[in-house]
């Protein structure tokens, strides 16, 4: 039953409230994790699980999520999703050793994990497909897209004018709110069909997905060829193939392959992955310039984000009606377009850098580009799909995007890293020289350092800009452009 035009549009801000939250906890963290550091005394080995714990569970459940929703109500499993969340904010929020903060985040995770493909796909039954629908999931794609920018921000003011314990427990009455108000707004809904779990395949493809993201998180620090590396990438990968197998096979598979035969939510996925590679890989590159190397407080780059966030709320408005008017492949590769010039023009970032100049242009075109890529990739990954597999559409392309978010920060910093590490040893006898001639040591090898870095981020984001050409190319190939309903033959209901 399709509830009442202001219910739905009542219900829709819930759902995006509640994206919201899920969006700004992966960045949140970013700007708190020295006074986290400074108050619990973690181990630099651990100090990076407080945000791959979270990484981990979100990315690794998130297809089980959704398929739970299809089976078992998804009303029902996003208010249970929203108390793991709650419960895992407050253990976050009060958490007295490294230990009980990173199994917390965890929970957060999972909970997280449950939620968001929940409330996609809720989204995608009360709203019916075609322009409603683009503008629901316009506003759920801005919601998302300024997540990133908006939690930098929220994470700097609440560390400086409280303490990091809230910037876990201001979740805490915003989740609240919405678990009273769901019941209210949002209807039961399950998947037509048997609602056997397909308990082999939702092991196997969960394991996967948490080694080969665990492999990706652990290469970060400690590189590729480590034998735990390879191990887990290797493991990973060789589960997520069986559970392909195990797909074939069973009779009511966790992910029915039948849904790639929609070329729309094929397309977008692979998009999808790729958006997720570049975005969360700028945020966090862009992070550290501001902190490293322009030498800004968490708060200053936080407001400093405040920009890209507007422009990307204002881009992805425009792009729901373009998609309608135009369809959906010539706004995405619009979007990608931006995108790819925006990642360009960071590669010119400067040591002795200001953010009018280096940052403000750069933000303005990959907020545009934001906008206009995130809504019409959603738009695209849900037309033609029943209701039947909403839910294991939705968990797919929330999928696409943290598995690809993992890759890209995974490989990018690799890139980054390397590129200074040889920056500061190509650099070491010129820098001695200098002392030796009466330089102050602070300031040589400070210039050293800050020149390393930007080296660094210069060849990361070239490779994230490549990452953007790349689906440019997938977008021309794969997306069929959908207008209003789904086009004939590329949509067509599953």
């Amino acid at each position: 039953m399709t509830p009442s035009p202001n219910r739905r549009w009542f219900a829709l801000v819930l759902l995006s409230l509640t994206q919201f939250v899920l969006v700004i906890d992966v960045s949140i963290v970013n700007v708190a994790l020295q006074a986290i550091d400074d108050s619990l005394n973690f181990s630099d080995a651990n100090l990076q699980w407080i945000l791959s714990a979270y990484t981990l569970t979100f990315g690794g459940l998130l297809l089980l999520g959704g398929r739970l929703g299809d089976l078992y109500g998804r009303r029902r499993l996003f208010l249970t999703g929203l108390v793991v969340f709650i419960v895992g904010s407050a253990l976050c929020g009060f958490a007295q050793s490294e230990l009980m903060l990173i199994l917390s985040r965890a929970l957060q995770g999972a909970g997280a994990a449950i939620i968001s493909p929940v409330a996609l796909s809720i989204l995608t039954t009360i709203f019916p497909e075609g322009a409603e629908r683009n503008k629901a999931l316009g506003i759920w794609g801005a919601i998302a897209g300024i997540g990133g920018a908006v939690g930098v921000l929220a994470g700097g003011l609440l560390v400086e004018l409280l303490s990091w314990h809230w910037i876990f427990l201001v979740n805490i009455p915003i989740c609240l709110a919405v678990l009273v108000m769901a019941p209210r707004l949002i209807d039961e809904s399950v998947g037509e069909g048997s609602h056997h779990l397909d308990a082999l395949g939702a092991l196997v493809v969960t394991a996967g997905q948490a080694l080969f993201i665990y492999g990706l998180v652990h290469a970060q620090t400690n590189g590729w060829t480590t034998a735990t590396t390879i191990a887990c990438l290797v493991v990973g990968v060789l589960l997520l193939v069986s559970f392909v197998f195990i797909e074939k096979r069973v009779k009511d598979p966790l992910l029915p392959l039948e849904i790639f035969r929609n070329r729309s939510l094929l397309g977008a996925n692979v998009v999808g992955f790729l958006l997720g590679a570049s975005i969360f890989a700028m945020f966090f590159f862009l992070s550290l310039y501001m902190l490293n190397v322009l030498g800004f407080s968490a708060l200053e780059t936080g407001v400093r984000y405040l920009l890209f966030a507007v422009v990307s709320v204002l881009a992805a408005g425009a792009s729901q009606a373009l998609v309608t008017r135009i369809g959906v492949k010539p706004v995405l590769l619009t979007g990608l377009g931006f995108l790819m010039a925006g990642l360009v023009y960071f590669t010119f970032i400067r040591v002795e850098g200001s953010y009018p100049r280096d940052l403000v242009p750069g933000f303005i075109v990959a907020a545009i580009g934001l906008g206009f890529s995130f809504v019409p990739v959603s738009i695209a990954a849900l037309t033609g799909v029943t209701a039947r597999l909403a839910g294991a559409a939705s968990g797919l392309i929330n999928t696409s995007q943290q598995i690809g978010g993992a890759v890209g920060i995974a490989i990018l910093s690799t890139v980054a890293f390397t590129v200074k590490d040889h920056r500061m040893e190509d650099g070491q006898a010129a820098a001695q020289q200098a002392i030796q001639s009466g330089g102050n040591p602070d300031q040589v090898m400070g210039r050293l350092a800050g020149s390393a870095f930007v080296d660094g981020f210069h060849a990361a984001f070239w490779v994230a800009a490549c990452m953007a050409v790349v689906g440019l190319v997938a977008t021309i190939i794969l997306v069929p452009n959908l207008k209003g309903e789904a086009a004939s033959g590329h949509g067509a209901p599953l």
